[in-house]
């Protein structure tokens, strides 16, 4: 494609948060049926099948240094897909993702060497205290467990998707990478035993749900990475969870507070100044 009509970074972002929260409630709606392990299984297998058939990657052409970039970029990807899906069959989307994100949240501040940097993330930790229903409507560990694992695994998605960018072709290294996220995630898929509920039917759902949560995002995420840093990236990334709130208000009916609605309005500023204060970047990786 040519390059001027690429996305920029920043609005490139925000439609990859815009995709993966709106799909992401579209997904819950499929557990009941599918599971969750089931219901990544088929997101991550339906975006493989699309990712190959658009871009066609040669893989004979992949050097080594290529292949040592995507295998644990491609592994991180499945494992941060399939134990989020995990928390989200166990607390509702706003929580799942407001705890999820302390992951890159920590990765941008300990990356970070302004204190401007600082104060977004700080406002973005008010902000994710706010969206979290802390009292008098407990927790589920298990779930709120395996999203801070998730958050793990996307911290290290940023940086290894920051370092997979720089040796190869963004759309490429999505697309590789699925094979090894499919192969971390199929064997849970099949345990859950949920999978066999699967349909002809549900094909354009499972379509849609591979194109919103994982085809579409990752693809802008890589491109993104390769221009902004990965601190600039964690940042920009707190509207998260106010997308995952709104997400989850809009299709899965689950009603904020006022406090809530407050957090929504910190996240935003956060990431607003986050893009407003960035310096210009030189390129990330060199």
């Amino acid at each position: 494609m040519n390059a001027r009509f690429k996305i920029p970074p920043f609005p490139a972002v925000i439609l990859a948060i815009i995709s993966v929260q709106g799909g992401a409630a579209f997904a819950k709606s499929l557990f009941p049926v599918l599971g969750a392990a089931g219901t990544s299984t088929i997101r991550i297998g339906i975006s493989a099948l699309i990712l190959f058939a658009f871009n066609r990657p040669n893989l004979k052409e992949l050097s080594p240094s290529q292949w040592k970039a995507i295998i644990p970029y491609g592994l991180c990807l499945g494992a941060m897909n399939g134990i989020f899906y995990l928390s989200l069959s166990r607390i509702p989307l706003g929580l799942a993702v407001a705890l999820e994100f302390i992951g890159p949240l920590m990765l941008s501040v300990l990356t970070s060497k302004s204190r401007m940097d600082y104060l977004w993330a700080l406002l973005a930790v008010a902000g994710i205290a706010l969206i979290t229903p802390w009292n008098g409507k407990g927790i589920d560990l298990y779930g709120a467990g395996m999203a801070l694992l998730a958050g793990g695994f996307w911290a290290g998605y940023i940086v290894l998707g920051q370092r997979t960018s720089a040796v190869i072709d963004g759309a490429k290294a999505v697309t590789v990478g699925m094979i090894f996220a499919i192969l971390i995630i199929l064997p849970f898929g099949i345990a859950d035993g949920k999978l066999g509920n699967f349909t002809v039917a549900m094909i354009p759902s499972a379509i849609a749900l591979g194109l919103l949560c994982s085809a579409i995002p990752f693809s802008l995420e890589i491109d993104a990475l390769k221009h902004i840093p990965a601190k600039t990236f964690s940042i920009l990334m707190s509207l998260d969870p106010a997308f995952g709130a709104l997400c989850g208000l809009i299709f899965l009916k689950e009603f904020l507070s006022l406090s809530e609605w407050m957090a929504i309005g910190l996240v935003i500023i956060a990431s607003l100044g986050a893009t407003l204060t960035g310096r210009p970047e030189k390129q990330m990786i060199q």
